[in-house]
């Protein structure tokens, strides 16, 4: 049964599943994306780094987060429109080649939008590693489908 902007409840939390991130995954992303920085491509200079290796740019971080969101089942296919928005981020530890990252979710808000077919619903997202450590944090807004609407 679809969810639909009425459904989402304030305070409604959701877990993803977890995703090992491997160096090889790393270096896709950071070759597609165009990063320089001898940090994320040379270990030998990312060694002198307080980082003491390669890392992922934090952005990374946050392509990560977005799939396992979406493969956590908590975003309906048939009622989910776009992503409109994300705030308040804060990367808050490296990501390292052989982490395991996992997100948690709570919804904070629920607002009407002019158009009475669609709403718009916040969620807080916290991306912990393995070893629970932060290392991520964001709000994003997602425009979702009303009941009778598209």
């Amino acid at each position: 049964m679809p969810k639909y902007w009425e459904d989402y409840q304030l305070g409604e939390k959701f877990t993803t599943p977890g995703r090992t991130v491997s160096e090889g995954m790393i270096n896709i992303m950071v070759g597609l994306a165009g990063f320089t920085l001898p940090l994320f491509w040379d270990e030998e200079a990312a060694g002198k780094t307080a980082f003491g290796m390669r890392i992922a740019p934090g952005r990374l971080t946050l392509l990560f987060m977005g799939g396992l969101e979406e493969q956590c089942g908590f975003w309906e296919e048939e009622t989910m429109i776009a992503l409109v928005g994300i705030d308040k981020v804060r990367i808050t530890s490296p990501l390292r080649p052989g982490d395991t990252l996992r997100v948690y979710g709570e919804v904070i808000e629920k607002r009407e939008t002019k158009n009475p077919q669609r709403g718009i619903i916040v969620h807080r997202s916290t991306c912990k590693n393995q070893k629970g450590e932060t290392v991520a944090e964001t709000e994003s807004a997602h425009l979702v489908k009303r009941r009778g609407g598209l």
